[in-house]
């Protein structure tokens, strides 16, 4: 499997919201951290299988949260440039 590498703004915005969900119920910010680890998981046996949202992006949705995991497939490695909350303004991560 390739290794996984995080844009830095992917994993603050991943980050607050699991602070938030925390915040929210106790250890629900745990159990969203697991789905998004569940999503890399899959990318990484297949990143080929999620549709393509831009150019070169493709899109792995999360399970139970409202949230898609947003990758690039680069040889040798998977590029997360976004943990995207999926009622939030499509784009924003473009310029990452």
């Amino acid at each position: 499997m390739k290794p996984v590498r995080f844009h830095s703004e992917a994993e603050a915005e991943m980050n607050a919201a699991a602070a938030y969900y925390e915040n929210e119920q106790n250890d629900l910010g745990k159990r969203f951290l697991a789905s998004v680890q569940e999503a890399i998981s899959k990318i990484q046996i297949n990143p080929l299988l999620y549709p393509v949202v831009d150019l070169g992006v493709r899109r792995c949705l999360t399970r139970t949260f409202p949230f898609g995991v947003l990758y690039r497939d680069h040889p040798g490695l998977i590029e997360i440039v976004a943990v995207m909350h999926l009622h939030r303004e499509p784009g924003y991560w473009k310029s990452r």
